[in-house]
């Protein structure tokens, strides 16, 4: 997914501040959900919730640079998923930033985890093209 820097994305040493990048990965995140589930989701019955965020920072991001937010998926689990995401630059491929995300299926009516449905695995499986974990 394209990213679109912005005047006030850049702090007072000239590159896009770190707090930055978290939005651009939920932009993201939001955006692969989508064209992995489509419609195949009851959003007012499950959700997904973040349980644990990490990231790290490479190299700058300047302004001027064009940037790509690239998402997948590296790991299932019964309630849980983890999602790999990558900031890099367009023409060049230079890795800026990486950042992993556990993201937790949620019961929004009992307001606990759920088991990830086995035809969410299986989109998932099959959207990334590899076995994952």
């Amino acid at each position: 997914m394209p990213a679109q820097i912005r005047f006030c994305d850049v702090d007072q040493f000239g590159h896009v501040n770190n707090s930055v990048y978290f939005a651009l990965y939920d932009l993201a995140k939001t955006t692969y959900v989508k064209d992995v589930l489509g419609d195949s989701v009851d959003w007012r019955r499950m959700g997904i919730v973040v349980a644990n965020i990490n990231a790290n920072f490479l190299l700058p991001v300047f302004f001027d640079d064009k940037i790509k937010i690239e998402t997948s998926t590296v790991h299932l689990g019964n309630k849980s998923f983890t999602l790999l995401q990558r900031a890099v630059t367009e023409d060049t491929g230079e890795v800026k930033c990486e950042c992993r995300t556990v993201m937790v299926m949620f019961d929004l009516e009992a307001k606990q985890p759920m088991q990830i449905p086995e035809e969410f695995k299986n989109t998932i499986r099959e959207y990334e093209g590899h076995q994952i974990k």
